[in-house]
C-alpha cells in the first residue's frame, strides 16, 4: 500500500494521533464487515476504500485542486451538490461517525452536544481527519442548534459558510430555500471562478441524479424476501456515497445492483429464511458508525432499510431534469431537497408517513427508532413514530446511544428481547 505519510504530513496532520486511528481502523472493519459470510463480490470495491479510507479519495481531491478545481465540505443532505457539481467543483461529505473524534471536539463544545456534531469539530481540530484539511470551504446549514454553535467554531479557523435551512414547508419556505440556494450560487461561483449556467446546472442534476437511482436499485434490491445484501453492506456504500466521486458511486452501485437483482432470481439470500426484517429510523451514521446494525444482526435479524440521512432521505426524490432555465433548474432543486423529512421540521407528519410507508414497502418485522444522545429533535419524535408504529401495529424499540461502546452489551440484551419477541 502507498505510503500516505508525505501527503497527510503536508496537510499538518498530527500523525501520531493519526496512525493511532489508522491502526484501530482495520480491526473494527475486520470484526464488523469480513466476517461476513456469503458476501457479494461487488462489495469488493467498498472493501478497498476502506482499506485506505484517508488515502485513495484525499488524493484525489488534491490533485483535483493542483488542476485548479476547488473542494466543498458538507454537513448534511440539504446542502445540494448540483449547485457545486455545476460550478466544476467537487463535494464532500464531512460529518464524524467515530468516537476516537469526540474527545477533541469536547475541547471547543459542551459534552451534552451529540456525537456526530463533537466528532465533527473533533476531527477539524484535532487535525486527524485529511477531508477537513483538504476542503476549501465548509457549508453548514441551520437544521440543529449544536450544528449552528459548532459552525461558529469551524469558521474561526476554516472558511465556513452557513445555509439557513428553513423550519417549516410553506410555500413561502420553498421559495426561501430556493433563495438561499441562488446565494449559495453565488458564493460557489466567487469561489471557483466559474459560473454556474443552465447547461452546467443540468448536466449536474442529471449526474447527481444518476447517482440517486443507482442508490435506489440497491435499495429495491432489500425489499424482496431473499435478502441479498447484509444491512451493513448497504450501509457502508451508503457512507461512501457521501464522498466518493458521483460518476464513479454510480457506476459502482450500478454494477452491485446488477450482481443483487441476479443473486434475487438465484434465490442467493446473506441471512437464513424467517430472519426477521429490521427497520433501522432516526439519526445519520456517518463512517464509521456500524454499531448498530452489527449489533442488529449479529442478534438474529436484518437490516432492510434505514430511515435516515445515511439512507433513504439521501437519494429518494429527483431533482426535475425537464426545467431549461436557472430559475426553474434553481426552484427544482429546492423543492426535491425540501421534500426531505427531517425532523428539524414542524409539524414533521411527512417524517411519519415516511416511517410507515417504508415498513410496508421492505415488508419490515419491527423498527429500531435510534436516537444519538442528546439530539432533542430525534429524541422528541421518538413519540411521534413509535404511536404511529403501535396504531400501524408494526413492533417498535427506542433506542439512545453514542458512539462509544460502553453501552454494546446493554443494547445487545434490549435488540435480542426485541427481536425474539417478534417470533
Amino acid at each position: 500500500m502507498t505510503d500516505r505519510h508525505p501527503m497527510w504530513e503536508s496537510l499538518g496532520m498530527d500523525l501520531e494521533n493519526h496512525d493511532n486511528l489508522c491502526a484501530v481502523l482495520p480491526m473494527a472493519f475486520g470484526d464488523t464487515y469480513l466476517s461476513q459470510e456469503n458476501r457479494p463480490e461487488g462489495m469488493a470495491f467498498w472493501d478497498m476504500v476502506v482499506s485506505d479510507i484517508h488515502g485513495i479519495r484525499p488524493a484525489e481531491l488534491i490533485e483535483a485542486q493542483e488542476s485548479g478545481q476547488k473542494v466543498i465540505g458538507t454537513f448534511c443532505v440539504y446542502v445540494p451538490d448540483e449547485v457545486v457539481v455545476a460550478a466544476n467543483a467537487i463535494v464532500t461529505g464531512l460529518c464524524g461517525g467515530s468516537q476516537f473524534w469526540v474527545p477533541d471536539g469536547e475541547k471547543y463544545l459542551p459534552k451534552d452536544t451529540c456525537p456526530l456534531v463533537k466528532a465533527s469539530v473533533g476531527a477539524r481540530f484535532g487535525r486527524t481527519c485529511p477531508f477537513f484539511r483538504i476542503a476549501d470551504l465548509f457549508v453548514g446549514e441551520t437544521t440543529c442548534d449544536g450544528k449552528k454553535k459548532a459552525y461558529e467554531i469551524l469558521a474561526q479557523d476554516a472558511p465556513t459558510y452557513v445555509m439557513d435551512m428553513p423550519q417549516m414547508k410553506r410555500a413561502k419556505d420553498v421559495a426561501k430555500w430556493a433563495d438561499e440556494i441562488r446565494d449559495f450560487k453565488g458564493v460557489v461561483e466567487e469561489l471557483t471562478g466559474n459560473e454556474v449556467t443552465a447547461e452546467t446546472l443540468g448536466a449536474a442534476i442529471k449526474l447527481i441524479n444518476d447517482k440517486r437511482r443507482a442508490l435506489a436499485r440497491v435499495y429495491d434490491c432489500r425489499k424482496n424476501k431473499v435478502i441479498p445484501i447484509s444491512g451493513k453492506d448497504a450501509l457502508l456504500m451508503m457512507q461512501i456515497a457521501f464522498f466518493d466521486d458521483p460518476a464513479r458511486c454510480a457506476e459502482m452501485c450500478n454494477k452491485l445492483a446488477d450482481e443483487l437483482e441476479q443473486r434475487i432470481a438465484d434465490g442467493v439470500s446473506v441471512f437464513p429464511e424467517g430472519t426477521k426484517r429490521i427497520m433501522i429510523a432516526g439519526t445519520p451514521m456517518a463512517i464509521p458508525n456500524w454499531k448498530m446494525h452489527h449489533i442488529v444482526e449479529t442478534c438474529g435479524g436484518a437490516v432492510v432499510v434505514e430511515e435516515a440521512c445515511t439512507g433513504t432521505r439521501y437519494f429518494e426524490k429527483l431533482v426535475d431534469e425537464t426545467q431549461t432555465t436557472l430559475d426553474g433548474q434553481i426552484e427544482a432543486i429546492a423543492e426535491r431537497y425540501m421534500g426531505i423529512n427531517c425532523a428539524c421540521f414542524t409539524p414533521n407528519e411527512g417524517r411519519v408517513d415516511d416511517v410507515l410507508r417504508l415498513a410496508k414497502e421492505y415488508q419490515v418485522d419491527g423498527v429500531i427508532d435510534v436516537n444519538l444522545k442528546f439530539c432533542g429533535l430525534y429524541n422528541t419524535e421518538k413519540r411521534t413514530i413509535g404511536a404511529a408504529c403501535e396504531e400501524a401495529g408494526i413492533p417498535y424499540l427506542g433506542i439512545e446511544t453514542d458512539y462509544d461502546d460502553a453501552d454494546a452489551g446493554q443494547l445487545r440484551t434490549r435488540i435480542e428481547a426485541f427481536i425474539e419477541m417478534l417470533g
